[in-house]
């Protein structure tokens, strides 16, 4: 039985998982070890406490601490970034933000050393070993086991426009796949991924986890890496469906989605209300319109098979959600979706610079470029 660690309120913590590029070429490169041991200089035992590694040593994984607003978390990861950019440079390398490298090939890469990582790819085998991707998850505070449950039911009917809005992996091994997140469908091939299954409370999940661990196909929960799962050792709601992103405005915004709407669940709740859960063929298909056609996805909103476009959704949602937002004070984030479903998602923004004779080094010169930005803009202003 695993006891869920409630949570007071909706509070805030965001993962990024950045790649490390060479800064020449643009190739993904296996430095994360070294930049580690600079970031991690003067802290206990040598390790940063926001700055993690990874599966491969081209990613390193960045975290904030406990936050109440969208605003401290996006502080929280500009600080951490930037140090990390710093330490790379030493190395020769640069830092980007997107679900997947463009071009470099995963056979080329060295994993990180740990018992966990060796034990994963053992079990796991070529679905683990080409898992070079980089993900950006948002955790919500929750207030017991029962909610988290409900919640995370009620958040995979959303799971669209979260992907949509994040989806930054338009190419993969050189190549245009032709989806908006070819990340979520490399991610998909993994045990214990995907959308998660309805479970009717706490409980129920205590039997799914247990008869897993029993039949030893994981060992701590850890291991279920669902598109949205409860994290019972946080009190929280874990979002992982999304593409990492090159902008903190972007990755912002999306908190804030997360943030609001996990906020109306459990006002709804108290209430004695349920929050609304999709069938889960309609999820699915959602899920799928998302990945391939991002922000030009025409999602299904009713058994019947009505669609409407995902644009105009973001819109709705935004107006549903602001008195809510404004009250938490991420309203100005929860805004920037729509800026993110009129301008477009990053697999939009790389698409056109090879639209423009830009080749896929140029695509990663770009996406360094707008992270480096866009910390140095936060860095300047908070």
């Amino acid at each position: 039985m695993v006891d869920f660690h409630a949570s007071a309120g909706p509070s805030l913590g965001i993962e990024v998982e950045l790649a490390l590029v060479d800064a020449d070429t643009g190739a993904l490169t296996c430095v994360a070890p070294a930049v580690l041991e600079r970031v991690g200089e003067g802290h206990p035992e040598w390790e940063h406490p926001k700055i993690k590694k990874e599966l491969y040593q081209c990613t390193v994984e960045v975290i904030t601490g406990v936050c109440s607003t969208v605003a401290e978390a996006r502080a929280d990861l500009a600080q951490s970034t930037r140090e990390v950019e710093v330490a790379a440079a030493a190395s020769g390398a640069a830092v980007i933000g997107a679900g997947l490298h463009p071009f470099t090939p995963w056979q080329e890469l060295a994993l990180s050393e740990g018992e966990r990582y060796e034990r994963l790819v053992d079990t796991i085998a070529w679905p683990a070993r080409r898992l070079t991707t980089h993900g950006v998850h948002v955790h919500v505070g929750v207030r017991s086991g029962d909610k988290a449950i409900a919640t995370v039911n009620a958040l995979s009917g959303y799971l669209p426009i979260f992907l949509a809005l994040s989806a930054a992996s338009p190419f993969w091994n050189g190549e245009d796949t032709g989806l908006a997140s070819t990340r979520t469908k490399i991610f998909e091939a993994m045990p214990t991924t995907g959308l998660p299954p309805y479970l009717r409370d706490w409980s129920e999940f205590n039997v799914f986890l247990d008869t897993l661990i029993e039949a030893g196909a994981v060992e701590t929960v850890r291991e279920v890496w669902w598109d949205i799962r409860p994290h019972p050792g946080y009190g929280t709601v874990e979002l992982r469906m999304c593409d990492s992103m090159p902008t903190l405005w972007e990755i912002a915004s999306i908190a804030a989605l997360a943030q609001t709407l996990v906020t109306e669940f459990d006002r709804i709740m108290d209430g004695g209300g349920t929050p609304e859960v999709p069938r889960e063929w309609v999820r699915r298909e959602n899920k799928w319109r998302a990945a391939r056609w991002g922000v030009d996805a025409e999602l299904v909103i009713d058994d019947a098979g009505h669609t409407r476009p995902l644009r105009q959704v973001v819109a709705d949602l935004i107006q549903r959600l602001m008195p809510i937002a404004d009250e938490l004070g991420c309203g100005a984030e929860l805004a920037g979706l729509g800026r993110i479903a009129t301008e477009g998602p990053s697999y939009l923004r790389q698409r056109a610079v090879v639209a423009r004779g830009g080749g896929l080094p140029d695509v990663v010169q770009a996406l360094r470029a707008e992270l480096t930005d866009a910390v140095s803009t936060e860095l300047a202003t908070s």
